[in-house]
Parts: structure tokens; sequence; C-alpha cells
């Protein structure tokens, strides 16, 4: 068995008391694409930031392609692959769509604080930018300021700003939240056009929507992995069914 691209082992996020992540243990391999799903409060996010290093884990550790990464600040480990979308959009509304894109090709660089450089897109930064569009199905709006584009829009551009560091990991929080049912269709068939070998793992709270971009599926309940399965088992679990509809757990 090749080695996992990313492993989890026993990371734990502690607050105080509180065991917001306990002990959960996963890996990712290259090309993989995985759904963590579970109710508010199980712990997701949480373990979003402990891969990203927002966080850092109390204990475990965190594996990326042999190396361990647990100790890293966020800023190594985006240099090492690992890109994310968060749950509110974080975006320069009064900038054009292309302008953001720009920023973010360039938040990784050596001269990024440059007062020197050019404020158009260069060269290998125009490819990259061109890239993102076409990958986010916003050719059309590049030109148009972030606040005259529609919600859904904003969202596809905040996965096209995680594209341009040439991500070998992409971490998607909830990238459905807040969008109609067509806009949902648009961002499910952005997702699901990514490169092959982009590896992903994507917390979403619409389960059917989920469970058609992924090829494996880990629930969580209250800080913990509680199932792991495809997208079949996973939707015919009894645990799975017991937690998103409320029936009444047996001993």
């Amino acid at each position: 068995m090749n080695q996992p691209l990313l492993q989890l082992n026993s990371v734990g996020v502690h607050f105080g008391a509180l065991k917001a992540v306990d002990r959960a243990t996963l890996h990712l391999a290259e090309g993989e694409r995985v759904a963590i799903l579970g109710p508010n409060g199980a712990g997701k996010t949480t373990l979003f930031n402990a891969i990203t290093g927002m966080t850092p884990a109390s204990c475990g550790h965190v594996i990326l392609d042999g190396q361990d990464i647990t100790r890293a600040t966020p800023e190594t480990r985006a240099q090492k692959g690992i890109a994310r979308t968060f749950q509110i959009t974080n975006l320069f509304f009064g900038l054009s769509v292309e302008d953001n894109l720009l920023l973010a090709c360039r938040g990784l660089g050596r001269t990024k604080f440059s007062m020197w450089r050019s404020d158009r897109a260069q060269g290998q930064e125009r490819a990259i930018i061109d890239s993102a569009l076409e990958k986010c199905h916003l050719e059309s709006k590049r030109h148009l300021l972030v606040k005259e584009i529609s919600y859904g829009e904003q969202r596809q551009l905040e996965l096209a700003m995680s594209l341009t560091s040439a991500p070998r990991i992409l971490l998607l929080d909830e990238p459905a939240a807040g969008l109609s049912p067509a806009e949902r269709v648009i961002m499910a068939e952005v997702i699901r056009s990514l490169p092959a070998p982009l590896s992903l793992i994507l917390i979403e709270h619409d389960i059917d929507l989920a469970l058609g971009l992924v090829d494996r599926v880990i629930c969580m309940y209250q800080g913990t992995v509680l199932v792991e399965g495809s997208p079949d088992e996973i939707r015919n679990n009894p645990q799975v069914q017991e937690i998103y509809l409320g029936k009444p757990r047996h001993a």
C-alpha cells in the first residue's frame, strides 16, 4: 500500500476540559476525495484548523507526505501544498475578481511586500489566474468588482483563489453554504471538474451534495470519528441516520 499523502494520527484539539477534536485518525491518498459529515459542534472545522495549523493540535501528529508538520506554521503548510476555503467568504469586495486572484497568487511569494512590483498580472501569474478562472467558471466575470457578482460566484472565486497556490490538498469548508439550488449545481460541477491529482477534503451539511462528490466519507460526532465508509455505506448506516434524523440512540 502506498504511503498516504496526509495522515492524522490520534490528533486532538482541546480547549481546557473541552475536547473539540478527540483522538481523530484519518488518511488521505493522492487524488482521493473525502467528505467529513457531522452535526454542528462535531469538530469538523476544528479538525480543518488542526490540519492547516490555524489551531495547534493538543496531541497526536499531522503527517504530510511522510513529514511531521504538527508544529509547522500555517504559512509553511500552505507552501507545502495545503490550501483551504472558509465557511464565511473572505474577499476584497472593492477589487475586481482578477485582482483578488492576483493578490492570492502573490500571497505566498517572497516578494509579496515589495513596493516595486506592477499591479498587473505578469507572465506566469497571468497563466495561473486564467487557469483558476476557467476551472471555477468565472472567465466572463474577471473584470467585475467582487461586490458586483452574485454570492454563488463569490464562493466560486474563493475556491479559485485557493487554486492559485497549486495545492496538493484542498480543504473545502461548506462550499455550498447559503447557495441557491441552481448555484449548488454549479458549485458541484466546479468541484467535480477539479484536476484528478488534487486531493480533496470536503465539509458539507448538504449530505446529498457531498455524497455525490467523494470517494469516501467520514462521519464525526462530538469530536470523534464515529464511522467511515463509502457514500453508499454511510447513506445506509443506522448510526448516521440516528444523528441526522434525531432517532433515539439504543444501548
